[in-house]
């Protein structure tokens, strides 16, 4: 089966009314995309923002007439349409081309990511096996990966570690894979405890090892290592209570930062800790440090 796919550029304001107009031409879907690599990474509560200059991709059943479709399709609007392109896809196993995106990565000198139809490239190594889901964390993002470099190089034997905002628990469980001796995870959304512990049991970890808690639940403990791959607002608005969960003397590694967000994020910990120099991966970065006070 083939399918007519309409992709527009609009602008923010033409956003409600292009959706609906498509919709009732007959879209089996539509996606709002960035078209100019423009990020939105912490939109105001209780907004959609779309990009200054966004793709609407619209798709149909490849049997439509694409001559009907556009004169119907600006009867609806009223006017003329936005400059557009009309592309004929077809069908394939999206599964497998979605699957075959995804492979083995390795950080530092022993952790690899594996997913789970992959063979562990190094089957001696720390092999952490985890697949792309819905909640954040696989490793391919920049301030994943700067977490995971940094993990890998820390000496995790016999250490208690908390990871703040755990996503898919990929920080905790590879901790765990590392040598911690425990590690607890916390976060605001339901669905990302449940991705870590499906994926901790994936990986054999007793879950003894990984207790998991919404933030209002979560003991009063200090911990040897504090992770938090977050974004840079929640960081600095939520420091001084990551800051007390640092014992003294332990090692602290924030990221989800952009990097012109790293001078804010340093000041509002430099008191407490000695920092190291900011890392950089691709426009983001990790901070790290000893608490010492």
């Amino acid at each position: 089966m083939s399918w007519l796919q309409l992709r527009l550029a609009i602008s923010p304001e033409q956003a409600q009314s292009l959706e609906d107009a498509l919709l009732g031409v007959g879209a089996v879907s539509v996606t709002f995309m960035d078209a100019e690599d423009q990020p939105i990474f912490e939109p105001d509560l209780g907004t959609t923002p779309l990009w200054t200059n966004t793709h609407l991709l619209a798709l149909f059943e490849g049997d439509v007439d694409e001559t009907n479709l556009l004169a119907h399709l600006q009867l609806l609007v009223r006017g003329d349409l936005p400059a557009y392109q009309l592309e004929r896809i077809e069908d394939q196993d999206w599964e497998r081309s979605w699957m075959d995106n995804f492979h083995p990565m390795r950080f530092g000198r022993r952790l690899w990511i594996v997913p789970s139809w992959h063979a562990a490239p190094e089957p001696d190594a720390v092999n952490l096996l985890l697949d792309p889901g819905l909640a954040f964390g696989t490793g391919t993002h920049p301030t994943t990966a700067l977490c995971l470099e940094w993990l890998d190089a820390q000496p995790l034997s016999g250490l208690q570690v908390l990871d703040f905002g755990c996503g898919s628990g990929i920080l905790a469980i590879a901790a765990l894979l590392l040598g911690a001796k425990q590690a607890v995870g916390t976060d605001i959304d339901v669905q990302a405890l449940e991705a870590s512990r499906d994926n901790a049991g994936r990986n054999g970890i007793d879950p003894a090892c990984l207790p998991l808690y919404l933030p209002e639940a979560l003991p009063a403990d200090q911990f040897d290592v504090v992770v938090a791959n977050i974004l840079a607002g929640p960081l600095v608005a939520l420091a001084p209570q990551i800051i007390e969960r640092v014992k003294l003397g332990g090692r602290l590694a924030l990221s989800g930062i952009l990097a012109e967000q790293a001078d804010d994020v340093r000041a509002a910990y430099s008191q407490q800790f000695d920092l190291d120099p900011t890392a950089e991966k691709d426009g983001w970065v990790r901070i790290t440090g000893i608490r010492k006070r």
